[in-house]
Order: structure tokens, then sequence, then C-alpha cells
């Protein structure tokens, strides 16, 4: 005789029902989850893959004027290096490391929890490219999550930029996250960003829409 779990039964389809209705509350945002990865300056961009380079778009990535390069590049720490780290564009004015905690005990360095281009006091680490390599003396950070609102949406549902808000996944690793905090500008889409350790954690897969909760007397 078969035996049926009617708990798990349930489960699923409490899940499937709840991402059904989700389809249709517009104030529900898309999750997008984070690899480390690098974004790189003009002078360490040509430090390793030569003067003049131009790099090559892989693909177009949800936040508009924002993509992924084909190029990959080395990060070598004191305890252990990183192979084919994607390269994100455009080019910024610094260099930008963005690694889990995991990532950086695997590296051997002690990167804070920042958000992004808050690069003060952050540890630097080798990089290595196909024509050179180069040390940066900072730029490894643990990016901090956050949600990226258009000025529509926050206008819309009240949010602000800075704020700091709440987020809570559903499903059997359901989870709060607390400290999350809003980017708001014309330029964006919404769409929250974590990494692949906070996903893992919350059971919370890329497309999967969110709930913010405001956070009283914030």
């Amino acid at each position: 005789m078969v035996q049926v779990d009617i708990e798990k039964i349930v489960l699923a389809v409490t899940n499937a029902v709840l991402k059904e209705l989700n389809k249709y509350d517009d104030s529900l945002i898309p999750v997008g989850i984070s690899n480390k990865h690098i974004h790189l300056g003009l002078r360490e961009l040509e430090a390793l893959f030569g003067k003049g380079y131009k790099p090559n778009i892989k693909k177009e990535l949800k936040q508009p004027g924002q993509y992924a390069y084909d190029e990959t590049v080395e990060a070598i720490g004191p305890k252990g290096y990183f192979e084919r780290i994607r390269v994100l564009g455009p080019l910024r004015e610094s260099t930008q490391l963005e690694v889990s905690i995991s990532d950086e005990i695997r590296l051997g360095i002690d990167a804070p929890i920042r958000q992004s281009g808050k690069l003060n006091g952050t540890p630097g680490i080798l990089l290595r490219g196909p024509k050179g390599e180069i040390k940066i003396d900072s730029g490894v950070i643990v990016a901090s999550r956050h949600i990226h609102l258009s000025s529509e949406y926050a206008n819309k549902y009240g949010y602000r930029d800075g704020e700091m808000v709440s987020v809570t996944s559903y499903g059997p690793r359901k989870l709060t996250f607390h400290n999350v905090i809003i980017r708001v500008s014309d330029d964006f889409v919404p769409e929250m960003h974590i990494d692949i350790e906070e996903a893992n954690a919350s059971g919370l897969k890329n497309g999967d829409r969110i709930k913010i909760t405001k956070v009283e007397g914030v």
C-alpha cells in the first residue's frame, strides 16, 4: 500500500497557489541572485586584458544599462583563489569584487558587508587576467542585501531611497530578511538582490516574487 505524506502534499499545493496568486499582485517584486563577480575600473581592465581593450557584452542584466561581459578574471587571496570570476559592466571608477561569506573564508580575507561603492577600509586582492595581473589595495566586499526600486514604484507604495525594510520568503525554509536597504532611481526596475548563500538559506530562486514589509519607526 502506498503511503501518502499529507503534510508534504498540502505544503506543495499551498506554495503553488501562493505563486499563482502572486502573479496578480503588482506590489510584489522579483528576486535576483548574485554569485561572486567583479566590476572593473579602466586601469585594472587594461592591466588584466591589455591597453585599449574593449570588453565584449555577453548578456544584458535586468537593471537597465547593466550587463555581464564575456571576460572573466582570477582572484588570488592569502589562502586560496577563484578562477573565472565574471566581469560585469559598465566600467566603474573603482574596481569592486563582490563575494559571499564562504568565498572570503576560502580566499583568506576579511571582507565587510557593505553597500556597493562603499569601499573605504575594505581589503584588497591580487587579480590576474590573460595579459597580466594587478594588486588592488581595497575593493573586496560582501554586498549588503538590497532592493532596487523605480521612482514610480517607490512613489506609489511610499518608499524612499536609503530606507531599511524587511522581506519574508515562503516555503519550507521561510525566513525574514532584516536590514534590507532600498535604492530608488528613475533608471531602476524593481528587483531584490541577495547573494547565493542567502538564497539557499531562504529557499528563494531567481524570479521568485517577494513582498516588502515596512519597519515601524525607521
